[in-house]
């Protein structure tokens, strides 16, 4: 990407598809809000396996990658004439360009799902590659939303105390503060010595088990009330099995965020259970953090 004078751009990956169009105006309006730059990136490849002979054919494949961008500063200009637009067109698949991309962003943003694959798909493979290996937040954008500005804006956070949770509540606090709304903080305690058969754990004792972890959750929020006084919190200490009660809760909101993986998540995993889970059912659009 051109210089940007220092600025980490938004970033959002563009392709034509509603889910894109999806993107594009949250992407648009994060940009606004942050007065960041905002960087439409788009893939381009030729899509069989063998190379053609003539280079003009690669051109044309080419060319219609820049057509698409090209329509969607247009959309952009259509939603705001405030925002500095620039363009990444890069041969490769969507999920690689984007994370190249995204090397110099301060956020990206991506529609849940793009052109390609079947009808039924819940969630592209950029949706899940791309949260899974970049360094920097990833917004995916669900859809049949309701506009991201409204009376009484709520983001949802879900906390476990892992680092990436830790990121999570830092992007929960500064979004909500940018929109003039307020934070929930859910905690999904989920009792292990209420499991039947050979999974019960012995000799457990869960109200102190659970007095801890709620002291525990609410020493996790203390420093982001301290530092956002401005954002009204409420939370959420459930028990409750955690992919449930973040898609739960997350009803009504205009965010959910997570970290990328939390406590318990099998090491070999990019991305834990509980975000993939949220990725594919949440009701709003899923904020994915890596750990700082």
């Amino acid at each position: 990407m051109d210089d940007l004078d220092g600025r980490r751009p938004v970033v959002v990956g563009y392709d034509g598809s509603p889910g894109a169009e999806q993107a594009l105006r949250w992407g648009a309006e994060e940009a606004q809000l942050r007065d960041l730059p905002l960087v439409l990136c788009h893939a381009w490849h030729w899509p069989y396996p063998f190379h053609p002979l003539a280079r003009e054919i690669l051109d044309q494949v080419e060319n219609v990658g820049a057509t698409v961008l090209a329509a969607g500063v247009d959309r952009v200009h259509e939603l705001t004439e405030r925002l500095e637009v620039r363009t990444h067109l890069a041969k490769g698949t969507s999920a690689a360009v984007i994370l190249e991309a995204a090397r110099d962003a301060e956020l990206v943003v991506l529609g849940s799902r793009g052109h390609g694959g079947f009808e039924d798909l819940q969630v592209g493979s950029g949706a899940m590659q791309v949260p899974a290996h970049t360094d920097r937040p990833v917004i995916v954008v669900r859809p049949t939303l309701p506009p991201t500005r409204q009376n009484g804006v709520r983001v949802t956070v879900g906390v476990d105390g892992s680092p990436a949770s830790q990121a999570a509540l830092a992007f929960a606090f500064a979004e909500a503060e940018l929109r003039g709304g307020s934070v929930t903080a859910l905690c999904a305690w989920w009792d292990t010595s209420a499991l039947p058969g050979p999974n019960r754990l012995p000799f457990t004792d869960t109200e102190t088990m659970r007095y801890a972890a709620k002291e525990r959750f609410e020493e996790c929020l203390q420093p982001w009330t301290t530092r956002y006084p401005e954002v009204a919190v409420t939370t959420e200490f459930m028990n409750e099995r955690p992919q449930r009660a973040v898609n739960e809760m997350a009803r009504g909101a205009v965010l959910l965020v997570l970290g990328s993986r939390g406590v318990g998540a099998v090491p070999a995993n990019r991305l834990g259970p509980v975000t993939q889970a949220a990725l594919f059912a949440a009701p709003c659009p899923v904020a994915v953090t890596p750990p700082r």
